[in-house]
């Protein structure tokens, strides 16, 4: 059965961090242990060291210190500290000593540059693995490139690296610190190379990235180290840090110098064409041998090699504004290496080059972003109000959460948010008929190690779990043994095991095999640790002991150690046993026996048996047993000689369950006696109720060596010259007692008593019981067994398993000394059982029953929040708010417990539990000061309480009474007669205040309104409002002669009344003065207008003149001359028009002018007509079952009657036929018609000018049936 995995725990409180020195100088580690007294080892490169000339080590308590001194470069190596099963590892690293720049002499022949086109001279380069200083801030972005979308900059830096200068295969390291104080975990770092190139892929053989982290000081060091550097490391890099919402970044510059010069370099030679087989002018220029050539070439001259361009030459725009004649020494000068590649871009480029007519800016041809960052693509258009579309991979994109649409004057801006992989793809930009498109690159962040591995001390057998943390799940890890992969062989030795981003190694049973260093690798960085497997300590649970035989006789040798895998070695006087014939050598589970039968005097000597890989032995003798028997004629009475062999110090022989019971007695006398064996007397084993039972007698008789009573047939008896043998084949507990031999014969007889005690393994114990239960344990307790198997109970196995498994995992190794045990390592929620062994110093009993299933969970956390709601003289009020942790278990309710001040004795509040998170209780004396307390309950019973921040005392407290009156009350509040009033006003005050509502100064009359009252509001209502409601209501609130009042003003409107004496005051040409007085009833509302309409006398319909007209007169302009007119007043306010208008009583008539007109007589024009069909019907053949139409036009004045005939029969009140007429054209439809329904159709038109008819045959054919298929 596999152990439970035991959680590595660091016996260091403060481990030594790795160190840099400079040669010559001195280096001091420190290490502190939990535990003052534990042994601390140093080690370098895995060998022990000691204090010397070189090393001095020093301890102080817990501290612990190694100090070097006179720091060489054979030094530089890896260290360890090793304190109880801990073992930590650190570097140190050896500088050389900076050495004096030696300004070079000026070459001859130099050009001189210009001031101010010369670059900013670089830092001075270091001259051996020297690491750059800290940098200025990055330089601005240039202008015309697009817009940053990444996070503005925080300042996370505290160190930045510096641009620096390297030799062609030196070394050089940059370094960035980030200080960790405000931050909750390690920030994320990037270096990048140009633009985009991400070097955390490209770690190896030149460039290494490492991080350190110092606790006492809380900052991460971040190093990127160039080792061997070449000419092509050349160029600007970048270093980013982020941490959640929070940004840095920094520029710097590498530039990489030759190591010597060149002479003799031909620039002619270099531009011509080789052919494969060396011949000259046969092809395009071999610019590889060329670009080998050119540093040397620019090294003669005393300058330094960049190959990558500096970032302010842009390549393209020289390309593109050079002729094409220069093409060749520009791609020399810049190190082009792909100039034809160059060109055709450079060509494209040219063609997408015309003058667009919508942007004014298009989008770069590819934009790279890292996965789950956000990028804003922006485009510049020419028509501010143009309408742009985005696309991707030719499918229109919708506005949402992850694709954000800007507009800000020309600019159109498209981002995204969280970039995933599937947003890599081609987007496009659509104005009018013209667009623009992009790719768009996502980039995969590197896996990076989060949490790395521990280094792990187990003994072996144990089951062993190295466990890492990467940054994202799913992500691919490869594990190495010792630099040799793993992978999951055929005895599943090693097994790796997935959970999100934590990837586990298993190894089921650690052997020394498996001591070496682990390393998990990621595309992104790698962790190490060292597995030390130690043996177990190895128990003897029977030793051998020593044997005194006879010849002929059987001796066994056997003993049970803890391990059952473990071999050994049997020796005679140091000579290793081999078996034979007569030795034979067994070896089962724990048992060792070394067997020798037929006894020889020269077996006689020291046997001892040597567990493999062990250091200690088990020893016993055998001494060989010769006996002498002088033959006497005359008679001897009968003599039993007993030995002491296989006796303990009270004359018990000791045997194991199981095994065989060989009672050789010796025995002399003359005649040879007759030899009786009894069994009875006390049993010495250990009952259940400490008493000793009586067993039954047995007796065996020999009489001339055959048997005369025999009891059992276990139970052998057999008598040889001068000895009585009497054995049991497989003992039993029911076998131990007292055995007497009685020798008789005729001279006399003799008696002795063998005290035998048959030991076993013990009862299994009583059935488990679970006491508690935690969140990942339980507490489970047992009683002893009932039988101890005669050896004292030296300790108890437990073993636990799931409930719905079969498989059994034992709990501990050494047997537990207590009959209470606490179980840990628990899944919570998960339901398990456990069961107990008892051992002693034979064996291990069988397992006890299994215990009742239980389920581990833990408590609730506390209640929070808990606070003082009210409190009066007899009770109080409390709330509080749930736990913020309840567990796998369901929350069962709360208990409320108090307690008096000054005592320790806590009172529930009620009986049970509550499950509301609040809670009044009541009956408590006045005065009493006391503390609460609340407890939630769930399965695993009660948590923590929450207490209030000190006791209260049980007593009314006093507060000013105050009306809270709601912002919408403090002005006029305005209904409509008929509408409801439904007021709710807040106050404070205790106790209890008194309310009282008044209307314009009186008391208000239950009639008016209703009023209800409670602890801290007041409800004012009015169920239908009329205008006698209106007025200043006061409410006030009084507690003994302290008062608080509020005014509340309700304005109840309704529709004005008309308005008054409408008159025409004046007609003048086309107008007419009007003149009105205001309504008398406003509707307690103010008048905002009036609407004056009118109307012509013979046809009475009101057409409106003015609306929300604010004076009382008015000119109705633009009347019709001849036409005579009435007019009326409406007057609005703020409900709306008046029922009633006012009306005038005399009219205006506008008076013609100039001559009249008489128009014309004409004569009406005669449209009667005959009926006339203009459109015939036809002759159909239709088949039966399909509905059809028959058409036909018409045309009369007045509108003809229709009437349609079959076969002169009319057809027009048959459901089968439906008939339609629109604008003169006729249809007939025939639903389904069938064989019946042919024949001659007439449509026949009348009015009282004539009638027209028309015919047509109609011929319906069957249907055709379908031939029966078979």
């Amino acid at each position: 059965m596999p152990e439970p995995v035991k959680k590595a725990v660091s016996a260091f409180a403060k481990k030594p961090k790795s160190q840099e020195a400079e040669e010559g100088s001195s280096v001091v580690f420190e290490a502190e242990t939990e535990k003052p007294d534990a042994k601390v080892k140093w080690q370098c490169n895995s060998k022990d060291i000691a204090s010397g000339d070189k090393y001095l080590i020093t301890a102080d308590g817990n501290k612990h210190s190694l100090a070097l001194k006179a720091i060489t470069k054979e030094d530089a190596n890896v260290y360890g500290v090793i304190a109880g099963g801990s073992k930590v590892k650190f570097d140190l690293k050896v500088v050389s000593k900076p050495a004096p720049v030696e300004a070079p002499a000026d070459a001859p022949g130099e050009t001189v540059v210009d001031p101010e086109q010369a670059p900013a001279p670089p830092a001075a380069a270091p001259t051996e693995d020297q690491t750059a200083a800290p940098a200025h801030d990055a330089p601005q972005a240039e202008e015309g490139q697009p817009p940053d979308t990444r996070p503005a900059l925080t300042g996370l830096f505290t160190e930045k690296p510096q641009s620096g200068e390297v030799t062609v295969g030196r070394n050089i390291t940059f370094v960035a610190k980030v200080n960790a104080e405000s931050l909750l975990k390690k920030p994320i770092i990037k270096w990048f190379k140009g633009k985009w190139m991400d070097l955390a892929s490209k770690s190896g053989k030149h460039l290494q990235l490492k991080e350190m982290y110092e606790r006492s000081s809380k900052v991460y060091t971040f190093e990127m180290q160039v080792i061997e550097a070449k000419p092509n490391f050349a160029g600007a890099y970048r270093c980013e840090v982020a941490y959640m919402d929070k940004f840095d970044s920094c520029n710097f510059d590498l530039t990489v110098h030759e190591a010597c010069a060149a002479e003799g370099f031909d620039i002619r030679a270099a531009f011509r064409r080789t052919s494969k087989d060396g011949k000259e002018d046969s092809g395009e220029l071999d610019f590889s041998t060329l670009l080998k050539k050119s540093s040397s070439f620019l090294k003669s001259s005393n300058r330094a090699v960049q190959v990558s361009a500096e970032r302010d030459t842009d390549i393209w725009d020289i390309l593109s504004h050079a002729p094409s004649s220069e093409y060749e020494k520009i791609a020399f000068q810049h190190g082009i290496t792909d100039l034809r590649g160059m060109l055709k871009r450079l060509k494209k480029m040219k063609k997408e080059e015309k003058k667009s007519e919508a942007f004014l800016k298009k989008l770069d041809p590819a934009y790279q972003v890292a996965k789950g960052h956000k990028i804003k693509l922006a485009i510049e258009v020419a028509n501010p109000d143009a309408e742009v579309k985005w696309f991707k991979n030719g499918q229109q994109i919708q506005p949402s959460a992850r694709y954000i649409f800007e507009s800000v004057g020309n600019m159109r801006y498209l981002t995204i948010n969280h970039c995933s992989l599937a947003d890599d793809a081609a987007y496009c930009c659509v104005v009018g008929e013209e667009k623009c498109t992009t790719e768009l690159f996502v980039k995969e962040p590197p896996i990076v190690i989060v949490k790395n591995l521990e280094d792990q001390m187990v003994m072996k057998g144990e089951r062993v779990e190295l466990e890492c943390e990467v940054s994202e799940e799913g992500a691919n890890v490869k594990w190495e043994k010792d630099g040799v992969e793993l992978t999951r062989d055929e005895s599943f030795k090693y097994r790796f095991k997935k959970d999100g981003c934590k990837h586990v190694l298993i190894i089921n049973e650690a052997t020394k095999e498996d001591c070496g260093h682990y390393k998990v690798k990621t595309n992104g960085g790698e962790s190490m640790a060292e597995l030390m497997v130690q043996e177990k300590d190895l128990e003897v649970y029977q030793s051998i002991a020593d044997l005194t035989v006879k010849a002929e006789d059987q001796a066994v040798f056997k003993c049970e150690v803890s391990d059952e895998n473990v071999r050994g070695t049997w020796y005679k006087n140091g000579a290793e046993v081999k078996p034979d014939g007569r030795i034979n050598i067994t070896h089962v589970g724990r048992i060792h026996k070394l067997t020798i039968d037929e006894v020889k005097p020269e077996d006689e000597g020291d046997y001892t048996f040597v567990p493999d890989g062990h250091a200690f032995n088990l020893s016993a003798k055998l001494n060989f047993l010769e006996v002498k028997i002088d033959y006497v004629p005359r008679q001897d009475p009968p003599k039993i000689h007993l030995d002491c062999m296989g006796r303990t110090a009270e004359s018990t022989i000791v045997v194991v369950a199981g095994n065989k019971l060989r009672l050789d007695v010796p025995i002399t006398g003359d005649p040879a006696p007759t030899v009786v064996w009894t069994k009875g007397g006390k049993a010495s084993s250990v009952k259940p109720d400490g008493e000793e039972k009586e067993g039954p007698a047995s007796s065996w008789t020999l009489t001339d060596g055959e048997v005369v009573t025999e009891g059992d047939s276990r139970v052998h008896v057999e008598s040889t010259k001068g000895h009585c043998i009497f054995t049991i084949e497989g003992a039993e507990r029911q076998d131990e007692g007292i055995y007497s031999v009685v020798v008789r014969n005729p001279a006399g007889e003799d008696t002795a008593n063998i005290n035998v005690k048959v030991v076993d393994v013990p009862d299994p114990p009583q059935g488990p019981r679970i006491l508690s239960v935690g969140e990942d344990s339980c507490v489970v307790q047992w009683d002893p067994p009932l039988f101890d198997g005669g050896q004292p109970v030296i300790g108890y196995v437990m073993e636990r398993k799931k409930k719905k498994s079969y498989r059994w995992m034992r709990l501990n190794f050494d047997p537990y000394c207590e009959t209470t045990y606490e179980a840990k390592r628990m899944i919570e929620g998960m339901e398990y059982e456990m069961r107990v062994y008892a051992v002693n110093g034979i064996g291990m009993s069988r397992h006890s029953p299994a215990s009742q299933p239980f389920v581990p969970v833990a408590p609730t956390s506390e209640p929070i929040g808990l606070s003082l709601d009210d409190v009066s003289d007899t009770s109080i009020s409390l709330k509080w708010r749930p736990p913020e942790r309840v567990g796998s278990a369901e929350l069962e309710g709360y208990g409320v417990e108090y307690c008096k001040e000054g005592t320790d004795e806590w009172i529930p509040a009620m009986q049970g539990l509550t499950d509301r998170t609040s809670m009044v209780i009541k009956n408590l004396t006045t005065g009493d000061k006391l503390q609460f307390r609340v407890r939630a309950y769930n399965m695993a019973g009660p948590s923590a309480p929450t207490t209030l921040a000190q006791p209260v005392t049980i007593r009314e407290i006093m507060q000013r009474p105050k009306v809270w009156l709601p912002r919408n009350l403090r002005q006029t509040l305005v209904k409509i007669v008929g509408e409801t009033v439904n007021l709710v006003i807040k106050f404070q005050g205790k106790p209890r205040p008194k309310v009282t509502w008044s209307k314009d100064g009186e008391p208000l009359s239950p009639k008016l309104a209703s009023v209800r009252n409670s602890d801290t509001d007041t409800i004012f209502f009015i169920r239908k409002t009329e205008r006698k409601h209106s007025g200043k209501y006061d409410v006030q609130v009084q507690i003994e002669n302290m008062e608080d009042t509020a005014s509340i003003e309700l304005q109840v409107v309704d529709l004005p009344g008309p308005p008054n004496a409408l008159k025409i005051m004046d007609v003048w040409g086309f107008n007419v003065a009007l003149e009105w007085k205001p309504p008398k009833d406003n509707g307690n509302s103010e008048i905002t207008g009036y609407n004056i309409q009118k109307s012509e006398k013979k046809t009475m319909e009101w057409f409106t003149v003015y609306e929300q007209y604010r004076r009382t007169n008015c000119v109705a302009s633009d009347l019709i001359m001849g036409n005579e007119y009435v007019f009326r007043v409406f007057a609005i306010n703020l409900v709306g028009l008046s029922l009633e208008p006012c009306t005038t009583t005399d009219s205006a008539y506008i008076q013609k002018t100039g001559i009249e007109y008489k128009p014309p007589t004409y004569k009406d024009h005669d449209f009667s007509q005959a009926p006339k069909f203009t459109h015939p019907l036809v002759n159909r053949s239709i088949i039966a079952g399909y509905s059809t139409t028959l058409s036909c036009s018409v045309r009369g004045m007045p509108k003809p009657k229709v009437t349609w005939y079959r076969n002169k029969m009319d057809i027009s009140n048959e459901a089968k036929f439906r008939m339609l007429s629109k604008q003169g054209v006729l249809t007939l439809e025939i639903r389904k018609p069938c064989s019946f329904d042919g024949g001659v159709y007439m449509c026949k038109a009348v009015n009282v000018n004539g009638e027209d008819i028309v015919e047509c045959k109609v011929e319906v054919r069957p249907q055709i049936a379908k031939e029966e298929t078979k």
